[in-house]
Order: C-alpha cells, then structure tokens, then sequence
C-alpha cells in the first residue's frame, strides 16, 4: 500500500500558514495545520507527522521547546524551524536543538521544498 507522507505545518500566522499548506499539498502530501504547538500535540497523537515545519516564535510553546519535547518522548520526527527573528541568540538556540533544517524568513519556497524532501527521503532530493 502506497503511504502519503503527513506533513504538519504549525505556524501563528493564518495566512502563512495556509500558503505553506497549499505548497506541500501540491507536492502530494498530506497536511495537518495547527496555530501552535500546544494545539498541535494532541492532533500528532492521533496522525503521527513523518515531518513538522514550525514557527520558533508562537505563544505558548515555542518551536525550540516542541524540538526538545519530541526529543524528550522519544519523537524521531523531522521537524523543520522557520522564523522570521535575527536575534543571534536566539538562532543558536535553535541550532542547538539540533533542526532537520533552519530556514530564515522570507526563504525561497524551493528552499523549504528540499528541506522536505530530504526530510522524507525522496529520492533525488
């Protein structure tokens, strides 16, 4: 049986949310949205993600401490950080938690494509 990867995509920001959302399922995966990681966690119960795509700066739970939280439970879940922030400190604390990817705002839609795709495993990526 063909399995369509589930891509979570966790983001504050509606719109970019949406957009992100329709630029995955162009590529013929399956979505699953949420406005934060506090949201989200019961949803990955339930459909567990083969990749998450994350905002760092989200109210509550930010995209570093989901990195950690998955990490904690035993989680082996690609998880892709975007942000729009330049703080240095902040972007070695993201590097710390050890990314699949860290993609700085506004990044070029190619760029977020290849990171999923490595993160999947598809062939040629």
């Amino acid at each position: 049986m063909f399995h369509q990867p589930l891509v979570a995509i966790i983001d504050d920001d509606h719109s970019l949310r949406d957009a992100l959302a329709g630029l995955v399922r162009s590529l013929g995966y399956r979505t699953q949205l949420s406005p934060s990681a506090d949201l989200y966690l019961p949803m990955m119960m339930q459909d567990r993600p083969d990749c998450i795509v994350t905002d760092i700066q989200m109210p509550g739970m930010d995209g570093i401490t989901l990195k950690h939280w998955l990490d904690d439970h035993g989680h082996a879940i690609p998880l892709i950080m975007i942000t729009s922030r330049t703080e240095e400190n902040l972007l070695a604390r993201a590097r710390d938690a050890q990314p699949f990817c860290l993609l700085r705002k506004p990044f070029d839609a190619d760029q977020l494509i290849a990171c999923i795709d490595r993160a999947l495993g598809v062939a040629g990526a």
